[in-house]
């Protein structure tokens, strides 16, 4: 509080404020947020304004690259990218102390210590909001009692043409290949990380995921890049869900189908980048805090359609499973080898599917290579 009065006295030439630059995807920091930290740093006397910086999170290489060049002081990393090529990024960050926070407590305790975040026994991570890589139903159109109940209905006629999925980061359409088939949804990384490199090309060549791969993308009317489309005629589309919350706005129904094999399932969170000190770290400490509160949290639920990560608000989707977030279904920081074979399995199930007849419904497609 002195600084802050000295500053005050001094004027701003001598005491400028500092930026504390908050590296967020769209739609997690609001206006609001940012006006109630900033009062609350005035009030701490921190000389110090939280902004949001341009161009928002797209992915583990855009998010990299912004954080090395020393462009971010905050970040809401995908926990996965965390260890990626080598934990290049974990190298980035500094490990977060929980006692400076008073709302972490409140935090799901099988959030808090997931290995892929944690340097030793501290964690570079603060749990924010997570979901699934999930099919959402139209149920404008459909009844719950037809939905698909195993992810191998999905290859039945009547989905033929209805079905859309991401074209962009297929590692999530091979997952549910292995899952409809009753193995690990990321058993190629596993194997990779097991050193079982041959057994793990062998999926190149045969076996039934491969199989199921084919036969999904042919039931495909559309593939999407970027985001996914609801506007198109299917009444299947494959999301990770923040999309979900502006449909219901418009007085849309869509509703996360529930498989009995699971999803495959994601988590963001917040991260302090390591060259981070004095006034600046306290304040990203009080942004993340605020991050925590239930307002937030149930925004994150009910704005964003995620899961919340703390126990006191109510999260639908932990109600009606959970085993939502399945430690074996979360996403692994990829083995480069791995995420090759994984689109290399797309990339060969897209080829298969442009060279046959399109089904009534379908859109011809050709592969995509962008993420």
């Amino acid at each position: 509080m002195r600084v802050f009065l000295l500053c005050l006295l001094l004027g701003q030439p001598v005491c400028a404020q500092e930026v504390l630059r908050i590296f967020s995807w769209p739609g997690y920091v609001t206006p609001a947020d940012l006006e109630q930290v900033n009062r609350l740093y005035a009030a701490r006397g921190l000389a110090v304004r939280a902004e949001l910086i341009t161009p928002y999170a797209e992915g583990p290489e855009q998010m990299f690259k912004v954080m090395r060049e020393g462009r971010a002081d905050v970040s809401f990393l995908t926990l996965n990218y965390l260890q990626m090529q080598q934990g290049r990024t974990a190298r980035l960050l500094q490990p977060i102390n929980p006692r400076r926070l008073s709302n972490y407590a409140r935090l799901r305790p099988e959030l808090t210590r997931l290995p892929m975040g944690m340097t030793g026994d501290r964690p570079l991570y603060v749990p924010f909001g997570g979901g699934a890589y999930g099919i959402w139903a139209n149920m404008d159109q459909l009844r719950p009692e037809a939905l698909p109940r195993r992810l191998t209905d999905l290859l039945e006629p009547r989905w033929t043409g209805k079905l859309s999925l991401t074209s962009g980061q297929v590692q999530p359409n091979v997952a549910l290949a292995f899952l409809a088939v009753g193995l690990p949804p990321f058993e190629l990384d596993n194997l990779v990380q097991r050193g079982q490199r041959v057994s793990a090309r062998q999926y190149l060549l045969s076996g039934e995921p491969r199989r199921f791969l084919h036969a999904l993308y042919r039931q495909v009317g559309q593939f999407w890049v970027s985001e996914p489309r609801f506007d198109q005629g299917a009444l299947l589309v494959a999301s990770y869900g923040p999309e979900i919350a502006g449909l219901r706005a418009r007085g849309q129904h869509w509703a996360l189908v529930r498989f009995a094999e699971g999803h495959t399932v994601w988590l963001d969170t917040m991260n302090i980048l390591a060259r981070v000190r004095g006034a600046k770290l306290d304040a990203a400490y009080l942004f993340i805090d605020h991050m925590l509160s239930d307002p937030v949290q149930r925004r994150v639920v009910e704005g964003l359609s995620m899961v919340a990560v703390t126990t006191s608000v109510k999260n639908p989707l932990l109600e009606a499973d959970p085993s939502f977030f399945r430690a074996d279904h979360f996403w692994p920081p990829y083995d480069s080898l791995a995420d090759n074979l994984m689109r290399t399995l797309s990339d060969e199930a897209m080829r298969k599917r442009a060279s046959e007849p399109a089904p009534a419904g379908v859109i011809p497609s050709t592969p995509s290579r962008s993420r």
